[in-house]
């Protein structure tokens, strides 16, 4: 069963205002987007973001609070299921522009 369009509204945008968790500077952000797959023989699911912006620096803390809070929210849909989930495997797949230039995961 594909998540519903609102739960992935939910990895770009807390619904509750909450303090920050981590000290994110204000960006002109461009485009967020979260993307999740499903892989039900693997009993997984895989959440993915995009974050663009015009600034001259980089948004990867961005992209990776998306993914993570995208993952909480699944995990918090599904507790009632099963516990014992893990979230692992979050990283920066890739990175263009900026001052650094671009970067891509071996």
């Amino acid at each position: 069963t594909p998540l519903r369009p609102r739960r992935r509204a939910t990895a770009a945008t807390p619904r509750r205002p909450r303090p920050p968790r981590l000290p994110l500077r204000p960006l002109p952000i461009t485009r967020v987007a979260v993307e999740f797959e499903l892989d039900a023989a693997a009993s997984e699911v895989r959440c993915t973001a995009q974050v663009e912006t015009v600034g001259r620096t980089g948004v990867e803390m961005e992209a990776l609070t998306a993914v993570q809070i995208g993952l909480l929210t699944v995990y918090d849909m599904c507790k009632a299921a099963d516990r014992g989930m893990v979230m692992g495997g979050i990283r920066v797949l890739e990175k263009s522009g900026g001052k650094s230039g671009d970067w891509k995961a071996a």
